[in-house]
């Protein structure tokens, strides 16, 4: 299993200003690192690979979209230019040494239209995404579905739907992956929506009900750790939390002393949880 800090704490400016966190990041003991893939130029992760192979880092890539690209747009032309941003996110993603390209990009984040997700609406997607994953291939590349809160999306906001989402794009490169953030809100049992997940699951972040310092909210991080240890899940266990610096996610105060002591703090709750499993299984 590998141990991963998503960059978003630092806001969406990811550009090489960051390369000292990622020597924090290294030092506390993680395996790797999310990248947020907002700058869609491929020649912008060039250095962003050399200095992860020099710090011996693994890497996802994650990115979603705003109103302005929006793939169940009723408009064909935003569908379209949707489509080609996330093909050129997944060129970017290839050169970052990235194999997984994770996020809720089957739809504009925080875009509602007032209703239920229609028939149409769910179609444009599954047939967008079911276009990127064969893309994706070419690239060695995963897609790693989410599902967002109903406060954020209206497409996809459970873990049933995203299941059958996935089983719909019937696509060997497009799977899924689990947000406790949202399941939190979502759920009625944060294990049992992991069971259901556990067929497509490829990534899962650790994100606290407050999104800051995991451990330290009210999320039932037995019931999560219970459900893995049970479905034998040994992929990427990384770190979402965030600050005012993503406007986002609605984050209005500070919640935590510093991000190097949210990641020292997440990290050993993560190894912790993990002991315990150990500790259950002798």
């Amino acid at each position: 299993m590998k141990l991963g800090m998503n960059l978003l704490l630092w806001g969406t400016d990811i550009d090489e200003s960051l390369f000292p966190v990622l020597e924090q990041i290294k030092a506390i003991g993680f395996d790797g690192v999310e990248v947020p893939i907002f700058d869609v130029n491929p020649s912008s992760w060039e250095a962003w690979a050399v200095k992860l192979d020099e710090l011996g880092l693994d890497r996802v890539a994650v990115t979603f979209c705003g109103p302005d690209l929006n793939q169940i747009s009723p408009d064909p032309e935003m569908r379209k230019k949707t489509l080609e941003r996330n093909k050129k996110a997944i060129e970017c993603a290839s050169v970052l040494g990235a194999k997984m390209l994770t996020g809720p990009y089957h739809s504009g984040l925080s875009v509602f239209s007032g209703k239920s997700a229609t028939e149409q609406e769910w179609k444009w997607a599954v047939e967008s995404i079911r276009e990127l994953a064969e893309y994706a291939r070419d690239f060695e590349i995963t897609l790693g579905m989410e599902y967002l809160n109903r406060f954020e999306s209206y497409l996809i906001t459970s873990a049933e739907e995203l299941v059958r989402f996935v089983e719909e794009v019937n696509h060997p490169n497009c799977r899924l992956m689990f947000d406790t953030f949202h399941a939190n809100i979502e759920e009625k049992d944060l294990g049992n929506a992991l069971r259901l997940c556990s067929k497509d699951l490829i990534h899962v972040q650790i994100s606290e009900n407050d999104r800051s310092t995991p451990g330290k909210g009210n999320i039932n991080w037995e019931s999560v750790f219970d459900a893995l240890e049970e479905i034998n899940y040994d992929g990427w266990l990384s770190i979402e939390a965030f600050s005012t610096k993503l406007a986002a996610a609605n984050i209005w105060r500070k919640m935590f002393t510093s991000e190097e002591q949210l990641m020292q703090d997440g990290f050993e709750f993560m190894k912790a949880m993990l002991s315990r499993e150990k500790t259950l299984k002798v």
